[in-house]
């Protein structure tokens, strides 16, 4: 599904202490399928996991 390297946008976070905003950019670090989260590197600095299953979402960048 996701793999490191890949470019992604923030659409949505259910976390109400992130900075983050739908548009912000970051790069797939890792991608944990058991648990759903995703580990990006936000290009803000921010290292927040996106919970897949918990409401988060994102998209792929082309």
């Amino acid at each position: 599904m996701y793999q490191r390297g890949q470019r992604v946008a923030l659409v949505a976070t259910t976390d109400p202490h992130t900075e983050l905003r739908p548009g912000d950019e970051g790069t797939v670090r890792s991608l944990n399928p058991n648990l759903q989260q995703l580990n990006v590197s936000w290009d803000s600095g921010s290292t927040l996991s996106m919970l897949l299953d918990d409401g988060d979402e994102i998209r792929l960048l082309a």
